[in-house]
């Protein structure tokens, strides 16, 4: 469950100058493994590999981490995120942020086909 304290911090995070010109942003957040029971999910993960967590990609024009709470919270959430969301996975995803709300379009889904073909299960919105 998230806490006040962090539904604060990512609600008032102060925005680096980039930021403000561009301030979509891609994320990744890491699914529990018990997502694979979903017949749906998994039907779209055909081939995943079992060792490898389980992601869903998303882009939003807020912060990640704030993108992250509203999914968990079930404001306009993923059923996926809501359910079976850990954690956020900046690792997979910092690098690209800020940008254009075009790109971050265009970014969500290449990037879910890249984390797929790397034997990732993924979803994606």
């Amino acid at each position: 469950m998230i806490t006040a304290d962090q539904f604060f911090a990512a609600k008032h995070r102060k925005q680096h100058p980039k930021e403000a010109a561009y301030h979509h942003n891609v994320y990744v957040v890491e699914l529990d493994m018990a997502v694979l029971k979903d017949r749906k999910f998994r039907a779209a993960n055909k081939g995943c590999d079992p060792d490898k967590p389980c992601l869903y990609v998303g882009s939003t024009g807020m912060s990640p981490e704030m993108r992250f709470i509203n999914h968990k919270r079930g404001y306009k959430g993923n059923r996926y995120v809501q359910r079976f969301g850990l954690r956020l996975r900046p690792d997979l995803y910092a690098v690209y942020n800020p940008m254009p709300w075009e790109a971050a379009v265009e970014l969500e889904a290449e990037l879910a086909v890249a984390l797929r073909e790397a034997g990732h299960a993924v979803w994606q919105a």
